[in-house]
């Protein structure tokens, strides 16, 4: 009974088992592609930086919500002889048994507009003295309510550049995401047509053989019948040979490209994977005027722009906030010192502070200067260097839509010229067979068909390619019609 169970279950785990060795999978580009999407190491890798950037940005938000804090000295023991200076200037060791203990809670603010800082506050402290002359003495003192405002002044402000640049960083960051899904796409489409064109040329090459094979077998019954000449045979048994070679690296070259496509969409090592060839295109314009508008819309540099112009500008308020520093201390509040901590909350104290701290350099030999003068240059550089991305940011756009009609173009036209180079070889073969075309003639025919459905192969990935990177570049499926990234998810 329970091997027969240990064998149920062990049935069940290989009828759900995603690949085995037995699976036979076809997979469309489209397909190939999604998985790559949602499976692959590189997938996971760009999920967990888009997540990483996220809570970069919930931790800059927590910095404008108010904090609630504990603060203190729970305890503060000591135990030791000590120099202690009596009134006539004598110095006494003394044996010194004390505990201090210091507990704070205190609510903060940030004032965003100004940079201050706004706090309200409550601390109590408590003193014991264990070697008093009358036994452990204890003290308290304690401040019930405390409000209190650090504020620097004329100095640069951290949190009002950083809710300028912070939101447009996590923006940058959701664009790049899409962006870098969609350069997923194309390297995944690359490793798709290292393996179909490694596929087609196995198909190729043993094709090749086999036909090699028959012309060898007709040649040398022409042989035997004393209709052909000995080299002739020797040439045909050279293309032979060439062509089972050939077949043989063919099929090392698939076994190749098909591991590191498996490795890229989680498959198993023993996953036999067929591809289907991305004929079916459908016919659309991308027009270039609507290419760079979505863009400027949609892509991560464009808002880069922006972004990197208010960081310069964040530098330049920052060198001009070092110049000097004025801040301004003020609180207000009760304290109290008692016997009990009771009575630390009767009828206490006022307790008010104001402070204004300067510091201005006098002499600095031009310090200040050369700050302020490095963080314009700064600032200037950032211009120049944007206006030439701008210009390049639109050339690129230009260029790769144009590239992309041709493309289209050459695709039709390979296509065509593989399906009559196929048409001319199969020709060939047959006259050929008939004795009315040289081994030489149908040699030719035979390379020139080889050579035209490469071509073709190619023309498909240079297409493909071409067209997710446009899906990369501005964030917009043509084809559908569909936007790939909405602001504000």
């Amino acid at each position: 009974m329970k091997k027969l169970f240990t064998l149920c279950i062990i049935g069940f785990l290989w009828i759900a088992s995603p690949v085995s060795a037995q699976d036979k999978i076809r997979y469309n580009l489209e397909e190939v592609v999604a998985r790559a999407k949602s499976l692959s190491p590189e997938s996971l890798r760009i999920q967990t930086q888009r997540e990483n950037m996220y809570w970069r940005y919930r931790f800059f938000r927590s910095n404008y919500n108010p904090q609630l804090r504990l603060n203190g000295i729970l305890p503060s023991f000591r135990q030791e002889f000590s120099a202690i200076t009596q009134p006539d200037g004598d110095i006494q060791f003394l044996d010194i048994r004390q505990n201090f203990m210091d507990v704070g809670l205190g609510l903060q603010q940030v004032v965003a507009p100004t940079g201050g800082l706004l706090s309200v506050n409550t601390s109590t402290n408590r003193f014991d003295n264990f070697e008093s002359l009358g036994g452990t003495t204890t003290r308290w003192q304690g401040v019930p309510v405390n409000v209190r405002l650090d504020q620097p002044i004329f100095a640069y402000n951290r949190f009002k550049w950083d809710k300028k640049i912070e939101p447009l960083i996590f923006e940058e960051s959701k664009r790049e995401y899409v962006e870098e899904m969609e350069r997923l796409s194309a390297f995944s489409t690359s490793l798709f047509f290292d393996l179909l064109d490694a596929q087609v040329n196995y198909e190729i090459a043993m094709a090749n053989l086999t036909n090699n094979e028959e012309i060898l077998r007709i040649e040398r019954a022409r042989y035997e019948m004393g209709v052909t000449f000995e080299d002739k045979l020797l040439q045909t048994e050279l293309n032979f040979l060439t062509a089972k070679q050939e077949a043989a690296q063919a099929r090392v070259n698939m076994e190749t490209s098909a591991l590191a496509l498996k490795s890229n969409l989680g498959f198993s090592e023993s996953a036999d994977i067929t591809l289907e060839m991305p004929e079916n295109i459908n016919d659309f314009l991308v027009d270039v005027n609507m290419a760079l508008e979505y863009a400027y819309q949609n892509r991560a540099q464009s808002l880069g722009f922006d972004r990197r112009r208010t960081e310069a500008d964040a530098q330049l308020a920052q060198a001009r906030g070092e110049q000097f520093q004025v801040n301004l201390s003020a609180s207000y509040g009760f304290n109290n010192a008692a016997l009990t901590w009771r009575e630390i909350y009767t009828n206490p104290n006022t307790q008010a502070l104001v402070n204004l701290a300067v510091s201005v350099p006098i002499l600095d030999w031009g310090r200040n200067k050369a700050r302020m003068s490095l963080a314009q240059a700064n600032k200037n550089l950032v211009e120049y260097t944007v206006e030439q991305d701008l210009i390049n940011f639109e050339q690129e756009i230009f260029t790769k839509v144009k590239n992309f009609e041709v493309l289209k173009e050459r695709l039709n036209i390979s296509k065509t010229a593989s399906s009559v180079a196929q048409r001319r070889y199969e020709s060939a073969l047959k006259r050929y067979q008939t004795g009315n075309v040289s081994l030489t003639d149908l040699d030719i025919a035979q390379r020139d068909k080889d050579s035209n459905q490469r071509a073709y192969i190619r023309a498909l990935r240079e297409y493909w390619l071409a067209y997710y990177e446009l899906r990369q570049l501005t964030l917009f499926d043509f084809e559908s019609g569909v936007l790939l990234y909405e602001p504000g998810v």
